[in-house]
């Protein structure tokens, strides 16, 4: 049986929801990982950053902005160093300015990818996967990138059935 790993970053907090500003809870990128977890197994890895974003919705997304224009990387409260455990490895954020926040990328560069299934899930307001796929390619080097999901983020909690079929379908 294939042994998944599922990296995920989310905000709770406010976050903007069918054109409005509203609070969460429960971030949606982490909702749909929870579905991962629960359709496939696998353990969970967490993206968090040293600094924390604002809490203040529009100064979070002028934050990621300016991380994203200097293609920052933000330093992780943990790194992972090895995932040769692991068969199949999910990649899972919102879509800010058009691809992960910067913080994944933090983490998902030290990493070796050889022989890894690549899996992307991507919550967004409209953007879909931006270009989320091609970075992944750039990045996780000899790694097989498959099929990604963009699961609309105010339509999280009632995705479960589609982000079930995917990850079933993507780690066969």
């Amino acid at each position: 049986m294939n042994k998944n790993l599922i990296i995920y970053y989310s905000r709770k907090g406010e976050n903007y929801v069918n054109g409005r500003i509203e609070s969460l809870s429960k971030g949606n990128t982490e909702i749909c990982a929870e579905f991962i977890q629960k359709a496939v197994g696998g353990d969970m890895f967490e993206v968090k950053t040293v600094n924390d974003y604002s809490a203040d919705y529009h100064t979070c997304t002028a934050e990621a902005r300016t991380e994203c224009d200097n293609n920052a990387r933000p330093e992780l409260k943990e790194y992972l160093d090895d995932i040769s455990a692991y068969d199949n490895v999910f990649i899972c954020g919102p879509c800010w300015w058009g691809t992960y926040p910067m913080a994944v990328f933090s983490l998902i560069e030290k990493l070796d990818f050889s022989g890894k299934k690549v899996l992307p899930l991507m919550t967004h307001e409209g953007s879909g996967l931006g270009s989320s796929v091609r970075d992944l390619k750039k990045i996780c080097k000899n790694a097989d990138i498959k099929t990604g999901l963009a699961v609309h983020g105010a339509d999280a909690l009632k995705s479960e059935k589609a982000v079930a079929k995917w990850a079933k379908e993507v780690t066969d």
